[in-house]
């Protein structure tokens, strides 16, 4: 059956031209390369063959199969195999969650690997459902589509090695990302049965966004490869591969055009801010994130979800999908707090324009809003922690986290300023004020391929689709929030991450609404990627100089970064003006070329009245976006391919954050011996090793590589902290654990151990193990003499408690 799904159906005419005969396998090609790349880069990032294979099966097997053929029971087939099976393997992601839930909730995960069994076995026994295995009435993609996908991806795929190449697997001698461990935590906590706690302090509930981290632990107990290495290495490029294809089979829908899926695709998921060789950086970059798999992961639901809506907000009928639209706004509210409300606040718009318009409820749009916002209350109840609640209203607070405000008027604003500005504007007086206002103007030109896509409500054609209004409202909202709201660590730029491929497909299908000569498309999208790579020095030999920055971080002064500011925003011009330039001049040199016969876009010179100056202000903007696309596609690409061409240089110098193999060791050994219950107390709490009053209290990797609970190890992203964050001048990840005594009984076992404290860690707290670790403080002799030495590596001597 599974071959069967796996193949087209296609009538070849007899007899068959050789060019016919050979398309389809041209077409098959592409993905035959991914694939290939893909295997070959797991490979080089050391995992073993075996574990690659069990892991592609899984995806094949458990998600991809199953989804593909629930998917076209519920909405029907795309006519096409490729564009069914990316929207097959985001509705297996969705099942694999309810699965996971189900095991989790029953204690039943030796189950989790045989949930697809049921669905394959009623696709086949049910006379009703095996037309599913097969696509549906064939509407083929030319071969073009095909290959401009593969590039996408393999593109994604170089990206994701960048990322991941520089993080060893462990045991090594080094250090990782914070957030990094802290979710290899928390994939380990939700291998077990619920409730779920946190891992980090035992016997506190777990909340937090963790549904991306649910996928990895299911992945890990399916496959049975480790949780460290399914989330440093395999999870990452196939769920991007699946949020690929969802936009670009989203920008075709919308536009009609077949190549507008490839080029959304590229510019979505690896395009970057144009910023044209400019010091002043545009903060959220890209939606994708290698240490944030929450923010990677949200993106299949929330595009899933966003191509029902469009139907929903269009009038088309879901019939047994509709289903799927409570349940993939829970999903994308418990995958990242930060996904859902752009997407509700869009749809919130199109109901109220279309209720203005037409002086007519829209019924449909009225429900689907209802159940999103149910679903996010849900979530928040479900899901949400302190970090979400730390989430307050404090407009323009994004300039603390940029270098002009920071380095100059910000420098007095302290650590956590309450008031609805920051204060450093005020305090600027004009200048102030004119800074900040440069400074979110910047921003918004850098973010420019993300927004222009705004320009189709300009037509009062387009002002007549619910869809434009959905998905302008949706960017619009997400950059409203990363711009009114304020997070200790940045994180309301998360509401615009996850707008960002929204916004490019909007971009996208403005571009085909252009209904331009390729020429005039093309011409301007090479000019604006050779800017792009030359204004970023991607290129040896080929660059524009950069802008320099006004002094040092602790010298520069307002006036100076206005100045920078001013010349950036020239440079923008000029770039604008010369994309507009050469679309209008290569639209009428293509209108000399082509007969009269064939109708082309002309220059306002050739036509007169409002309608030709409205075609030349069409083509200008055409090639302006265009140019904008390959600008923000051509940093990262470049860039992309320069890392994977260049051998990585080692790490040199001190590493104060690095950990010592034995230690990594000692915690892998950990997690291989003790049950999967078993509560573990420690002495490391801190980054570096060493607990100082006030550390950096983020370590988490007792619990990561150790594989479970502690009682205290790391309090540094608990509700209570992050609540916290500003008390005493000091940031959430310095402040005090909140249960003092807990921690002086546990830290109290390792430097004047008795019998009373073990077995009242025992008792009270279900103590087996004492990961002690001589780095992070002293380890009293005598508590050889209380605990059996299990295992000594380096400075690490691993502990376990007899049973009573």
């Amino acid at each position: 059956m599974a071959d069967i799904l796996l193949a087209e159906r296609v009538d070849t005419p007899a007899p068959a031209s050789r060019r016919n005969a050979l398309v389809p396998v041209l077409s098959t090609l592409p993905w035959v390369l991914v694939i290939a790349a893909l295997l070959v880069v797991w490979s080089r990032g050391s995992v073993p063959a075996p574990e690659i294979a069990r892991f592609a099966a899984y995806w094949v097997l458990a998600l991809v199969l199953p989804g593909t053929l629930v998917h076209r029971a519920l909405r029907g087939s795309r006519g096409n195999l490729p564009e069914d099976l990316g929207h097959g393997a985001a509705t297996g992601l969705l099942l694999e969650i309810i699965a996971w839930a189900l095991a989790a909730a029953t204690g039943q995960q030796s189950l989790l690997r045989w949930w697809p069994l049921p669905v394959l076995v009623a696709f086949a026994a049910v006379p009703g459902l095996r037309r599913h295995w097969r696509v549906g009435e064939r509407r083929p993609l030319p071969l073009a589509w095909h290959w401009g996908m593969g590039t996408a991806l393999l593109v994604v795929l170089a990206w994701g090695y960048t990322q991941w190449r520089m993080v060893p697997l462990p045991p090594v001698y080094g250090g990782y990302y914070q957030d990094v461990l802290y979710h290899l935590g928390l994939v380990q906590e939700l291998t077990r049965a619920m409730p779920f706690e946190l891992p980090h302090v035992a016997g506190e509930a777990l909340r937090y966004h963790y549904l991306s981290d649910a996928h990895i632990a299911s992945g890990s107990m399916i496959t049975g490869v480790s949780p460290a290495v399914v989330l440093l290495r395999l999870w990452l490029v196939p769920v991007i591969g699946t949020a690929v294809l969802l936009a670009a089979g989203l920008a075709r829908d919308l536009s009609g055009a077949v190549w507008a899926g490839p080029v959304a695709a590229l510019a979505a998921f690896t395009g970057a801010t144009v910023t044209l060789g400019s010091p002043v950086g545009v903060s959220g970059e890209m939606p994708l994130s290698y240490a944030s798999p929450s923010q990677t992961y949200a993106l299949v639901p929330l595009l899933l979800l966003a191509g029902l809506i469009v139907d929903v907000a269009r009038g088309r009928v879901l019939g047994a999908a509709w289903p799927l639209v409570p349940v993939l706004g829970l999903v994308c509210a418990g995958a990242k707090s930060s996904a859902l409300p752009p997407l509700i606040a869009g749809l919130g718009l199109t109901a109220v324009v279309f209720w203005w318009r037409k002086r007519q409820v829209p019924r449909p749009a009225v429900v689907a809003l209802a159940c999103l916002v149910a679903a996010m209350a849900l979530g928040f109840r479900l899901f949400a922690g302190g970090g979400a609640g730390t989430l307050r209203v404090q407009a323009l607070a994004l300039l603390h986290f940029i270098a002009p405000y920071a380095e100059t008027l910000g420098t007095g604003d302290g650590i956590w300023p309450s008031a609805p500005l920051p204060p450093g504007i005020n305090d600027g007086g004009v200048l102030g004020w004119l800074l900040a206002f440069a400074v979110v103007a910047w921003w918004v030109l850098g973010q420019a391929p993300r927004w222009v896509g705004m320009s189709l409500l300009v037509d009062s054609g387009h002002r007549a689709d619910p869809a434009v209004w959905l998905l302008a409202g949706t960017v619009l909202a997400g950059a409203g929030a990363t711009w009114v709201f304020q997070h200790p660590s940045i994180s309301q730029i998360y509401f615009w991450m996850g707008v960002i491929p929204v916004g490019v497909v909007l971009t996208t299908w403005s571009l085909a609404e252009a209904r331009a000569p390729w020429p005039v498309l093309v011409v301007p999208a090479v000019a604006g990627a050779l800017a792009g790579l030359a204004t970023a020095g991607t290129v040896v030999g080929f660059a524009v100089p950069r802008i320099g920055r006004p002094g040092t971080p602790t010298t520069s002064t307002v006036e100076g970064w206005l100045r920078v500011l001013g010349l950036s925003a020239a440079r923008y011009v000029l770039f604008v003006a010369v994309a507009a330039a050469l679309a209008v001049a290569v639209a009428a040199l293509w209108r000399r070329r082509v007969p009269s016969s064939v109708p082309v876009p002309v220059p306002a010179a050739s036509v007169g009245g409002l309608a030709g100056r409205r075609r030349v202000a069409t083509i200008a903007l055409a090639g302006v976006t265009a140019a904008m696309l390959g600008a923000s596609a051509a940093v990262v690409v470049g860039g992309t391919v320069r890392s994977v061409l260049t051998e990585p240089v080692a790490t040199t110098g001190p590493q104060p954050y690095a950990l010592t193999v034995d230690e990594m060791r000692a915690a892998l050994w950990l997690d291989d011996n003790a049950a999967d219950d078993d509560v573990v107390a420690t002495n490391v709490h801190c980054r570096p090793v060493r607990t100082t009053p006030h550390c950096d209290a983020r370590a988490f990797w007792v619990t990561g590589l150790g594989g479970h609970r502690t009682v205290v190890e790391s309090w540094g992203y608990t509700d209570a902290v992050v609540a916290a964050h500003g008390v005493e001048n000091l940031g959430y990840a310095r402040q005090s654990f909140p249960d003092q005594a807990l921690l002086a009984l546990n830290d109290g076992v390792f430097s004047t151990p008795t019998r009373a404290d073990l077995d009242r860690l025992r008792t009270e707290h279900g103590v087996r193990w004492l990961f002690a670790d001589s780095r992070a403080g002293a380890v009293s002799a005598e508590l050889a003499g209380l605990a059996q030495v299990r295992l000594v590596a380096g400075p690490v001597t691993v502990y376990e408690l007899n049973r009573p």
